[in-house]
């Protein structure tokens, strides 16, 4: 599904279910002319997308379960057509889950940044308990799947499962250290007796935070963006936490980022070389050069 046919997908999902929490009892047909789609696509809405909501059907027309009405805010009608209209983003979004999703305390335990999904059939236990200990804070230990060996975790507070770019990790707290974890790694999850407190700072710097390097000490990155593809960088943020600084007058850029990792850069200049080059710090792009080199030495370049 492309991002424009998601966006339209999502617009109208989002108008039906204000509607339905506003009371209107909806006319499937009424709503195909409405949004100019067939009467199949929006029986589909209805009957597969919005299963999980009590809905009711009335005289061929659908509304909501009286006690439902006007509990959804803004906020919850965009999230709820967003997962309904990407429902393989969830690996254990079952009917049953997203009913409970009318429960704040579930929707406080997940962050999505994207529409692209890994494939996570199979793990859709270990996804259900780290939600539940997420909204019990409750601390967890886990065997880590790292490249250079298995690795036990004990004691340590999960905050949120967070979805970026497509790839789902956990970020919990291990000792003083706050880290990320690629979900798809963690294996035998248990639940403790132990609790942990909240803390309003992480859960800020979550929403903010555009990378997943959390724990790193972040440092200042400067590019200069020739004209050819200045356009790119003033429509979206193309690199984490992205500042125009400049903007000179041959219609290039000045470019900053506060970063945790370099790989949250990287791989943004290679694949705009040579529209890219490294201001600062000293010897980056010295350094990316090097690798460049050594590619094409290996390739037989």
């Amino acid at each position: 599904m492309t991002t424009g046919n998601h966006d339209t997908l999502v617009y109208r999902l989002a108008q039906i279910l204000i509607k339905l929490n506003q009371g209107e009892k909806l006319d499937p047909l009424a709503l195909a002319d409405e949004f100019g789609v067939n009467m199949r696509t929006v029986q589909r809405d209805l009957n597969v997308r919005f299963a999980y909501l009590p809905l009711q059907k009335t005289d061929g027309r659908y509304h909501l379960e009286p006690a439902y009405l006007g509990r959804l805010s803004t906020r919850d009608i965009e999230r709820f057509a967003g997962l309904a209209g990407v429902r393989g983003l969830f690996p254990s979004l079952s009917d049953d889950f997203l009913g409970d999703i009318f429960d704040n305390r579930i929707q406080s335990a997940l962050l999505v940044k994207g529409h692209n999904y890994e494939d996570l059939a199979g793990k859709e236990e270990i996804f259900r308990m780290l939600e539940r200990a997420i909204v019990a804070r409750s601390h967890i230990s886990f065997n880590y799947a790292r490249d250079d060996g298995d690795k036990s975790y004990t004691a340590v507070a999960p905050f949120k499962l967070m979805n970026h770019k497509g790839i789902w990790y956990l970020v919990a707290r291990d000792g003083d250290k706050l880290k990320t974890f690629s979900f798809a790694r963690i294996e035998r999850v248990t639940l403790l007796d132990s609790r942990f407190a909240g803390d309003l700072k992480v859960d800020a710097m979550l929403k903010e935070e555009d990378g997943i390097w959390l724990g790193e000490e972040k440092r200042e990155i400067v590019l200069q963006i020739t004209r050819e593809i200045a356009g790119y960088f003033k429509r979206r943020k193309l690199i984490a936490n992205q500042i125009i600084e400049k903007e000179l007058e041959d219609g290039g850029l000045i470019v900053s980022a506060k970063v945790g990792h370099e790989n949250q850069v990287l791989p943004i200049v290679r694949y705009w070389i040579p529209h890219i080059r490294i201001i600062s710090p000293e010897g980056l792009q010295k350094e990316l050069e090097k690798d460049l080199r050594r590619y094409l030495e290996r390739v037989g370049c």
